[in-house]
């Protein structure tokens, strides 16, 4: 049985970028990835590298995307050194697009909250009608009515993304094992873990349990409850525009390509992926009512994914009280915290500590028990 500092569990956006984070560390790193045959929440993201309205009414998060945000330029470079792969990250900032101005009013008080719960870290956003966004973004039309803008956000090639991360592991002396489903997680005696896979058994000090909607049924075999639940998302891909978009949008971004993404949608569809024809309609109608130029470009394909997502919407990042050195890493934003996930999670793993500043995050906020609360 091989052993390993650290076994990372999950190879998509989160587990690569942790395991990668961990290899650069100079730990022995073996991340376990399943097969084709799985519900792979990366291969579906729309690749936002995204802070604005993100943390509404807990301002940790907030504060811990926007350190991801800031963080991103030296991460795509140093990721791009040890993989030799540009995945062409920007940061031009975004916007929310606004369709009504009941919409608009919607993302103002949004942002107008995260900016009082930030107190004296500050929020930058700008609210805007539709000549102020159209100075930003000429292409918008008629049927905008404005919208805000946010100086933290940016793109980024997803699939580059993720294909450089696992570049990186592996340059940086990881271990990447495919066909590994995991079906047993043993915790030992002495300390340390053993874990049995359809390919084998391996042994470690560490266990990161980062697997997605498997977070689920394998963080109980360390003594850990993640209550995830997929959301069905849907995405349209046009043909390549011979323009160029100014920023990315919540509906609409273009590509380093030149194709443009179109969505996003929000189901209560199970493990179901396929696409549904009704919601793509739907998509295609909103963005080019936004977007008059998306009329004219053919949709090349199209797709549907499942989003890891938890009651409240925000990450979990837990230790097992039980059995430490088992921790489970889980969110929806997997591409947004990708360089928190490399350059500061894979260190609270090694150090065996998460930071008292995310304690927020665990999932004893699951539980909390609720008290009658007497009437008044």
């Amino acid at each position: 049985m091989s052993h390993h500092d650290a076994i990372v569990i999950g190879a998509g956006l989160v587990g690569a970028a942790v395991g990668y984070g961990l290899a650069s560390r100079g730990l022995r790193v073996a991340m376990l990835d399943e097969d084709d045959a799985t519900h792979r929440a990366s291969r579906g993201n729309f690749g936002l590298v995204w802070v604005q309205g993100k943390g509404r009414g807990r301002p940790e998060y907030s504060l811990w995307s926007r350190e991801s945000s800031r963080r991103w330029p030296e991460f795509a470079a140093r990721l791009a050194e040890a993989s030799g792969l540009d995945v062409c990250y920007q940061r031009p900032g975004g916007a929310l697009v606004a369709l009504s101005e009941e919409e608009l009013a919607s993302f103002a008080a949004v942002l107008a909250q995260i900016r009082e719960e930030a107190g004296n870290n500050g929020y930058d956003y700008e609210v805007l009608d539709r000549d102020g966004l159209r100075r930003l973004m000429p292409e918008i039309g008629d049927a905008v009515v404005g919208g805000t803008y946010c100086p933290y956000d940016g793109h980024v090639n997803s699939l580059r993304l993720f294909r450089a991360l696992h570049e990186a592991f592996v340059a940086v002396g990881g271990d990447y094992r495919c066909e590994h489903r995991v079906s047993a997680i043993e915790p030992a005696a002495g300390g340390g873990f053993t874990v049995r896979t359809a390919a084998g058994t391996l042994g470690a000090d560490r266990v990161v349990i980062a697997a997605g909607h498997g977070c689920a049924s394998l963080g109980p075999m360390v003594g850990l409850d993640v209550p995830v639940y997929p959301v069905h998302g849907q995405v349209i891909v046009t043909e390549r525009w011979a323009g160029r978009l100014a920023l990315p949008t919540n509906i609409v971004r273009q590509t380093d390509e030149g194709t443009c993404l179109m969505g996003f949608s929000e189901d209560d569809l199970g493990f179901e992926t396929l696409t549904r024809t009704r919601t793509l309609r739907d998509i295609a109608w909103r963005t080019s009512r936004a977007f008059p130029f998306l009329a004219g470009l053919r949709a090349m394909r199209a797709w549907g994914a499942l989003r890891v997502m938890t009651p409240d919407g925000f990450p979990v990042y837990a230790q097992s009280q039980a059995h430490p050195g088992a921790f489970a890493v889980t969110c929806h934003s997997g591409v947004t915290l990708a360089a928190n996930h490399a350059e500061i999670v894979a260190g609270w793993i090694e150090s065996g500590a998460i930071s008292p500043d995310q304690a927020c995050f665990g999932t004893e906020r699951f539980h909390t028990e609720q008290r009658d609360v007497p009437a008044a």
